[in-house]
């Protein structure tokens, strides 16, 4: 083991964390092999038992790993999942439909605050009409976001923002054009299906198994255009595991291929880091990553974002880069103050924490 860890760059356990996963994901620690004692890895690193206890925790609640009984650490991931065996029979009655969950509401008073610094600070570029890709200072702001939460190598310019994830679905079907075959999840959030209906593109329902798209479905789809909810999918709550999440890269690899990730809710994970997004994991270059701040925020806001991969960058503002932006700039300059402040990160701090103890 050659795992490096700075100490001067917190939390160490994060560090640790990647380096086994990448080792995992490499077939460096095969399917069923164990993962090096946690004693022997806090006299290799000069770390404390709670830092591993900490990283394997989080392979362990990613899938990649479980602790099991007079064994220790045991991978469970392997590179041929999905493909190497019949996908399982699932009935109707398999998945049992939930409701949105509901989370403490954004502090008022932080908004309001935030509100009236605005319009305070920024009245006159208020005035202003936002660009169309949406207002440079917003998104620079989520590029920052993601780059220091959710692990995702992104430019602004591959920020397009718009006026929640239904106008979004739009504007990616018309830049990727009619000639696609669309596969969506089944069941799947009520407005998916009937937005690719009404944009007359052919679409096929692709069932979900126990931990997302069943896998015979997704080897025989005709569809080269996926849109999954990788995170707590609606109505089911299904959670796509880490072997799910490589078996779409993987599946997107080939042939032109492309996921549309629905990143909705994720931010409210109970594991103690953020999920691991699709956009971060592939390295194709061949991922349309999506959020709205509809559940972090307010509905109210009807604010959402899509990072397009660099590939398509220039194909969107060809094809697309004349549509105004449909966010007032108020909403937007608001937001970047909330992500900016650090008041965004907190209030989804607050809420995850409060959740891990209820569970």
């Amino acid at each position: 083991m050659k795992y490096v860890i700075d100490k001067n760059s917190r939390p160490v356990y994060l560090q640790i964390y990647k380096q086994i996963r990448q080792d995992i994901i490499d077939g460096i620690y095969p399917y069923l092999s164990k993962l090096p004692s946690m004693r022997l890895l806090c006299d290799e690193l000069g770390v404390s038992t709670v830092t591993i206890e900490h990283a394997y925790a989080l392979l362990c609640d990613e899938g990649y790993v479980e602790a099991r009984e007079r064994s220790g650490f045991v991978v469970i991931f392997r590179e041929s999942d999905g493909f190497a065996a019949p996908a399982e029979t699932h009935t109707k009655h398999s998945i049992v439909p939930q409701s949105y969950h509901t989370y403490p509401e954004f502090p008022f008073s932080v908004l309001r605050k935030t509100m009236r610094k605005v319009l305070s600070d920024d009245a006159d570029v208020l005035r202003e009409r936002s660009p169309n890709a949406g207002c440079p200072e917003l998104r620079e702001a989520i590029k920052n976001y993601l780059i220091r939460n959710r692990g995702m190598n992104v430019e602004s310019s591959q920020i397009i923002v718009g006026s929640g994830a239904e106008y979004l679905y739009g504007l990616i079907i018309t830049m990727l054009g009619r000639k696609h075959v669309y596969g969506i999840e089944s069941p799947s959030y009520k407005k998916i299906e009937p937005i690719y209906s009404a944009a007359d593109v052919e679409h096929e329902l692709l069932p979900l198994s126990h931990d997302g798209i069943d896998s015979l479905a997704l080897t025989k789809t005709k569809a080269n255009v996926i849109h999954t909810t990788p995170y707590r999918s609606f109505p089911t709550g299904i959670t796509a595991s880490a072997n799910k999440r490589h078996e779409y890269i993987r599946w997107a690899s080939k042939n032109g291929r492309i996921i549309i990730e629905d990143d909705f809710e994720s931010e409210f994970s109970v594991s103690s880091k953020p999920e691991d997004t699709l956009f971060s994991l592939s390295n194709y270059d061949n991922v349309i990553y999506m959020n709205t701040f509809s559940k972090t925020i307010s509905p109210a806001l009807r604010v959402g974002y899509m990072v397009l991969p660099k590939c398509l960058v220039s194909e969107f503002d060809k094809k697309l880069g004349f549509y105004s932006c449909t966010v007032p700039t108020f909403e937007q300059f608001v937001l970047a103050e909330l992500i900016n402040s650090g008041d965004f990160e907190r209030h989804i701090n607050r809420v995850r924490r409060s959740l891990r103890k209820k569970h």
